[in-house]
């Protein structure tokens, strides 16, 4: 039985098709209620990377046959001693040294560019789930990661909205938020405000719970942003945000962004949601995800499911979701291998 381990060639259509069906059937087992990989999305770092990110991405062959890939993201504007990392395995190869290969060959990588820390994400349980089996987990601790952050996704079902208790939580929030009118867009925040969303954005790894995570605030400025929006549009995002604008100063101070793949119409992820301090508790968090949920409910009839990430640590945005009838679905842990 021989591994070998090779950059993937983006002009290698069967190797591409394979290392998709690699990403669909690990997923299929890992996070079966997910819809499948929009290949649209996952082939774009090939050609549409996102502003600040470079990726390096391989195949694992077990005796010829491509059994598993793994891809590196190094950050070249901020957070540069730092890499994403991304491992997959086939189900059908799994316990056969194939992940093993394509980790130290990350690790090479990683070392000869300086790095220092790899972070990557895996389903872990949730209480009543200790007995379920997570490859993902037990392979990260094996390696010597160390679990730096725990994150719960929840799950909101579209179809059992309480529309009238939803109603009355938006009322209270205007009232809450006298002061402040808010704004819709779509796939483009106005020019009128993209300062203000990469203020927004750069603050995210300031505010949200990090736990033992070594990040560093991004360097976000309005073209980042616009880069950013053109990345997504070649992956075929669509987006809707919300945002609360201080009338008195005409400052965008608050924004929520719900985005759906290409490939489906009924499932959507809860992306950011920020207040800038200086305006917290006017419920304004509250206020941008409703009016979003309402905007992206106008233009998407076919939605049923939308889930979210949140840090185990962050209390306050949990309560916001679980006020909104978001419900725990999986449980996620950040894993960080310093080096």
């Amino acid at each position: 039985m021989g591994i070998s381990v090779a950059p993937l060639d983006p002009a290698d259509q069967a190797t591409l098709d394979a290392v998709y069906r690699t990403a669909v059937s690990a997923q299929a087992v890992d996070e079966p209620d997910l819809p499948p990989l929009c290949r649209r999305r996952f082939e774009a770092p090939l050609r549409h990377p996102m502003p600040g990110v470079d990726t390096l991405w391989w195949v694992a062959r077990l005796d010829g046959v491509p059994a598993g890939w793994a891809r590196l993201h190094l950050h070249t504007l901020d957070n540069t001693e730092n890499a994403s990392v991304e491992l997959v395995v086939d189900p059908a190869y799994r316990r056969r040294g194939v992940g093993r290969a394509l980790h130290e060959h990350g690790l090479r990588l990683l070392r000869e560019r300086g790095g220092k820390r790899l972070v990557g994400a895996t389903v872990t349980a949730l209480p009543g789930e200790e007995g379920r089996e997570l490859p993902g987990a037990a392979f990260a601790a094996a390696v010597g990661a160390k679990p730096a952050l725990a994150d719960v996704r929840r799950r909101l079902d579209v179809t059992a909205l309480d529309r009238p208790r939803l109603a009355g939580l938006l009322a209270e929030a205007r009232t809450a938020a006298a002061g402040y009118r808010t704004v819709r867009w779509g796939q483009r925040a106005p020019e009128e405000y993209v300062a203000d969303v990469a203020y927004l954005e750069g603050r995210l790894l300031v505010d949200a719970p990090l736990g033992d995570l070594g990040w560093e605030q991004e360097k976000v400025d309005a073209e980042r942003i616009r880069g950013t929006e053109r990345a997504l549009d070649a992956r075929g995002i669509r987006r809707y945000s919300a945002g609360a604008v201080h009338e008195a100063s005409g400052r965008l101070v608050a924004w929520s962004m719900v985005s759906l793949a290409a490939n489906t119409t009924w499932h959507a992820w809860q992306q950011t949601t920020i207040v800038d301090p200086g305006h917290r508790g006017h419920r304004l968090g509250l206020l941008t995800k409703i009016e979003n949920l309402e905007h992206v409910l106008a233009h998407e009839p076919e939605l049923r499911v939308v889930d979210t990430f949140n840090a185990a640590a962050n209390s306050h945005m949990i309560a916001i979701n679980e006020q909104l009838g978001f419900r725990p679905a999986a449980g996620s842990t950040d894993w960080q291998l310093t080096i």
